[in-house]
């Protein structure tokens, strides 16, 4: 049995699941989904065309739905999805997508997003993704699994972000991040692999003193960086880490990579 607040309000349409929780002065408006036990605090708005997934826990004063920030927006049947098990927080924002983008926002599961964090439209984000205090997301940015951005960090739209890429506190990031990179900086700079995070997820010494010399070999200032990339891929074929690096370096992207900072006194 579902608990709704006499303060909430639930629009006709909403579709409801089995032990949902709806706090006082909360919002749904009649095209959103809430999965099984998904609880809304107090002062929580869900509009749009939303669907939250089971076990989702959304706190006071977060905005899920409501129409994005971009003036081409025509008021279009956009969506946002948001899967299992997330945390959003106080004062998040979280917008569907637009018909320039795919009308798609999609969010994966178990992702926290504290206080003040922003999601824009057309955004892709995986699983496990942590997005810090007021970490900011323009539109049709891609994050992959357990990726990070710090606090007061800012995303530039259409950047690209690999899985395990940790973004530190107030970083300006216009470029993609490779996979397991660790990025500082305004603008942003690759800062090397992130080591904490790989450690923290089991990643044995073997796999990391791997990523760490194709690292060093991609990013050398010899050659080009398609020379680079070439060379480490068949050095490095047989390491499944290196390899999703390399793959990313050789995808499409509209942005270009992050790369270090290189110190042009040097030499």
């Amino acid at each position: 049995m579902s608990k709704v607040h006499p303060t909430a309000i639930v629009e006709d349409g909403a579709q409801i699941g089995q032990d949902v929780e709806i706090g006082p002065y909360c919002v749904v408006g009649p095209q959103a989904v809430l999965g099984d036990r998904v609880k809304l605090h107090s002062h929580v708005v869900v509009a749009g065309i939303t669907s939250i997934g089971e076990d989702s826990t959304v706190f006071p004063f977060a905005s899920v739905g409501h129409a994005p920030q971009d003036l081409k927006f025509k008021n279009e049947p956009s969506r946002l999805i948001i899967g299992k098990r997330n945390k959003i927080r106080e004062g998040a924002t979280l917008n569907p997508g637009t018909e320039g983008g795919g009308m798609e926002t999609t969010i994966g599961d178990d992702c926290l997003f504290m206080a003040g964090a922003h999601v824009g439209h057309d955004c892709h984000i995986g699983n496990h993704c942590i997005l810090v205090n007021n970490g900011t997301l323009a539109g049709h940015v891609m994050v992959d699994d357990f990726a990070i951005v710090g606090g007061l960090s800012a995303v530039h739209q259409f950047v690209r972000i690999g899985k395990h890429a940790m973004i530190g506190g107030m970083t300006g990031v216009e470029s993609d991040i490779i996979p397991y990179g660790s990025v500082i900086g305004n603008r942003a700079y690759l800062s090397g692999l992130n080591l904490v995070g790989l450690k923290r997820r089991g990643f044995d010494r073997e796999t990391i003193h791997a990523l760490r010399k194709a690292y060093r070999l991609l990013f050398a200032q010899e050659g080009t960086l398609a020379e680079r990339v070439e060379e480490v891929s068949k050095d490095f074929e047989d390491v499944g880490p290196v390899m999703e690096i390399i793959s990313f370096l050789k995808a499409e992207s509209m942005r270009s990579v992050c790369t270090p900072k290189y110190d042009s006194s040097a030499g």
